[in-house]
């Protein structure tokens, strides 16, 4: 890795990339090579919103590559409670650990952390930003399931507030990848995201409707509708279940659809895909943890 630390997969290059995945692949396939080659190292998990598979992914990753890692805990019972800034908790922590994975509510955090200290930053999540740790590992996933190359990918649900789907968008114009963007009216990308993927030579289309675009699919990446982010209440109840996914709607696809979702799911993957060969959401998940170890294996 060419950076200290990893904030917008903006800044990864395709051989950046590769690096990652190929690292992780060896690591899949033998986790016992790279155990113990990172002892005595500690990493400082600092969430200031709620996480499962992030959080507990790089706890396992740092652990299983021999080191430890310390945790803030809640918001609630630290002392951001009190007011403390992000500068300084950052500053703070930098003198206990030797890397920090920082996720916040507010888009641009992570960047201001990496501002205030010198050791490495990984942004596991930056409000309605970037999620870059996500992208690597979904990358992981489609090269395992449909490759890089020549890719046709459904990006569908909340590209408005959608992280995972912003750092993915950017990050696969790395690749010869045509984007299909499917989302209501109120939740299409940012107009800055797609600036970005214009000037980036992204071939990009976006869509109201699934229907017009499932069979041509090699990947169909489905997202929450995500409440916290709606600043209103009503604006999310308008949108909140518009697009499901489900078995009987998937007959229309390829057979070699691979469906993902970063997950939590509420109800836009229905349980009754979870059993057909689409259903690559669990395996994506599991997927996190040798991807985040060659990624703390690259950076540290």
């Amino acid at each position: 890795m060419r950076h200290d630390h990893l904030i917008s997969a903006k800044q990864l290059s395709r051989g950046d990339i590769e690096a990652v995945l190929d690292r992780a692949a060896e690591i899949d396939a033998d986790p016992g090579a790279v155990a113990g080659t990172h002892a005595d190292t500690l990493l400082g998990l600092l969430f200031f919103e709620p996480s499962t598979r992030t959080k507990m992914s790089f706890d396992t990753a740092m652990k299983r590559l021999g080191g430890r890692t310390i945790d803030m805990g809640s918001v609630e019972s630290s002392s951001v409670k009190k007011g403390e800034s992000l500068a300084d908790t950052v500053r703070v922590i930098e003198g206990y650990a030797d890397a920090i994975v920082l996720r916040h509510p507010s888009e641009g955090s992570a960047k201001l952390a990496s501002e205030f200290v010198d050791i490495p930053v990984v942004n596991a999540g930056d409000g309605a930003g970037q999620h870059p740790s996500q992208t690597l590992l979904d990358l992981y996933t489609i090269r395992q399931n449909a490759g890089l190359d020549d890719l046709t990918i459904g990006i569908m649900g909340d590209l408005k507030y959608g992280r995972t789907v912003h750092s993915l968008a950017h990050a696969l114009t790395n690749f010869d990848a045509s984007q299909h963007f499917i989302s209501p009216e109120s939740l299409r990308l940012p107009r800055g995201v797609r600036y970005d993927l214009h000037e980036a030579g992204a071939k990009v289309r976006e869509h109201t409707e699934l229907d017009a675009v499932l069979g041509t699919l090699d990947v169909l990446y489905v997202t929450r509708i995500q409440r916290e982010r709606f600043p209103d209440e009503n604006e999310y109840r308008q949108v909140a279940g518009e697009y499901r996914i489900d078995a009987e709607l998937l007959e229309a696809a390829s057979d070699d659809l691979t469906v993902m979702h970063p997950l939590p799911r509420v109800d836009e993957i229905a349980p009754d895909v979870d059993g057909t060969d689409y259903a690559t959401y669990f395996e994506q998940a599991h997927n996190g943890v040798p991807v985040r170890m060659a990624l703390l294996h690259e950076i540290l």
